[in-house]
């Protein structure tokens, strides 16, 4: 398998390319592209949360400890008061770093139905849910970061499966295909556990519909293949900027309706009096 540093290497390699042509598509407003972001590299070291006693492992609660306490106390910050709010935070910081960490140890193993699609949909899934309910993000910015999250997720799953080739011994190692899998095959009703979680949160998750209008727009695509490589010079944007003092030109619109998922949307202009 790789390891942790690989892990988080590829996965911000990744995250970062899809963030740039999510950007450059106009797909999602600056004030959400980091969470967005984080999600995808969140992912990418997401299948070994199962990893008993290491420093990733413990790394990775610690993490999302620090996530789900902060995204409660933003969640609960005009509902309560501080001393409650503290409360939350700390219970929330606790039982996560703890807690969770305890159940994870005592009912996974290493490669078990953690390691598998299935588990990388309901980690899909949840994230849309958190991005939704708890950080306030609307479904369209939910569900991006749902697939950020699911794509550092496979990538991980792939890069242990290439792991499991030995090609300077030209061998296959025993591990090879426990990396990339529908579900786990040995224990059943782990498997049956995380479909009926996934079927469960499935219930709650935000609507499709906004995500799937941003994907089908014309505009989208068309703007990406116009951005893809430019047009007269390579970095000719940058010494535009330069020679105007440090303000760039805009850049004119390839698409007659910008998707911009997320944005804050701009003031209507006031009527004029007559």
């Amino acid at each position: 398998m790789a390891n942790f540093p690989t892990h988080i290497a590829v996965g911000t390699i990744v995250s970062g390319s899809l963030a740039t042509v999510t950007v450059a598509a106009n797909m999602v407003a600056p004030e959400n592209i980091v969470a967005v972001t984080l999600a995808g590299m969140l992912g990418s070291v997401l299948p070994d949360i199962d990893l008993k006693d290491s420093r990733p492992a413990r790394a990775m609660f610690n993490g999302l400890a620090v996530f789900f306490s902060f995204a409660v106390l933003f969640s609960v910050a005009h509902k309560y008061s501080i001393a409650e709010m503290l409360i939350l935070w700390l219970g929330t910081l606790l039982a996560v770093r703890f807690v969770g960490r305890e159940l994870f140890a005592r009912f996974s193993y290493h490669r078990g139905v953690w390691h598998s699609l299935l588990a990388m949909v309901f980690c899909a899934v949840v994230t849309a849910c958190v991005f939704k309910y708890l950080l306030g993000k609307n479904d369209s910015v939910a569900w991006l970061a749902a697939g950020f999250l699911a794509i550092g997720y496979l990538t991980h799953l792939v890069l242990d499966e290439i792991y499991s080739v030995d090609v300077m011994d030209t061998r296959i190692k025993a591990s090879f295909g426990t990396a990339v899998k529908l579900y786990d095959g040995r224990r059943l009703d782990h498997s049956a556990a995380m479909v009926v979680a996934t079927l469960l949160v499935f219930l709650i998750a935000p609507s499709l519909g906004g995500i799937r209008t941003d994907l089908t727009t014309p505009g989208l695509w068309s703007n990406l293949q116009q951005r893809m490589l430019p047009h007269d010079q390579w970095f000719s944007g940058m010494k535009r900027m330069t020679a105007s003092g440090g303000k760039a030109d805009a850049a004119p619109s390839t698409s007659s309706s910008p998707i911009e998922t997320g944005s804050i949307p701009a003031p209507s202009e006031a009527p004029k009096d007559k």
